[in-house]
């Protein structure tokens, strides 16, 4: 079982990256700082002529980095109670490679993913934070996606989230599902 972990965050070593390293502890993945691409947003061009534009940027990268993996790990802090704009914008890009020739598989290689979505907040986000998992739920249902699971964690500064014994506990178990 191949595992790919999107890392949404911004921060080097933020809480989310924090609890899901807890989670994919000891398991080879392969870890994708979307911090460190450049990802651009695009024209939407669903409805004209001449369809989407070709952006010169890192997204391709990114996408043949997480099509060959049968698990995909979606980690993002929760900011204004969704997921980063980092997290957002490479998804929202999904609407262009659905058009595109190079990838005209995609919607049903990823169909055959399994998807967990790991989310730190500091406002409640036991709470606050359950609108972010409908809204990946409504993503993975489109695609054909299985949902898995997902973690909540309570977090603001770095390392706080090291203080949420029921966060960490369950990116143990996590851990030992995924080690099976």
């Amino acid at each position: 079982m191949s595992i790919a972990v999107l890392y949404g965050g911004t921060r080097n070593q933020g809480n989310s990256e924090i609890l899901t390293e807890i989670a994919v502890n000891h398991l080879p993945v392969e870890r994708i700082y979307l911090r460190n691409y450049n990802i651009q947003p695009i024209k939407d061009g669903r409805h004209s002529k001449t369809g989407f534009h070709e952006v010169n940027d890192d997204y391709h990268t990114v996408i043949d980095q997480i099509l060959p993996h049968e698990i995909i790990i979606f980690s993002t802090p929760i900011y204004w109670y969704s997921m980063s704009a980092t997290m957002k914008l490479f998804i929202d890009r999904w609407s262009q490679i659905f058009r595109d020739a190079d990838y005209p598989q995609f919607k049903e290689i990823m169909a055959d993913k399994k998807a967990y979505v790991i989310a730190v907040g500091g406002d409640s986000p036991s709470i606050k934070g359950l609108p972010l998992i409908q809204q990946f739920n409504y993503i993975f249902e489109f695609m054909g996606i299985t949902f898995s699971g997902y973690i909540i964690g309570e977090g603001n500064k770095p390392g706080d989230i090291l203080h949420d014994e029921n966060a960490v506990h369950a990116a143990t178990q996590l851990n030992k599902v995924l080690l099976t």
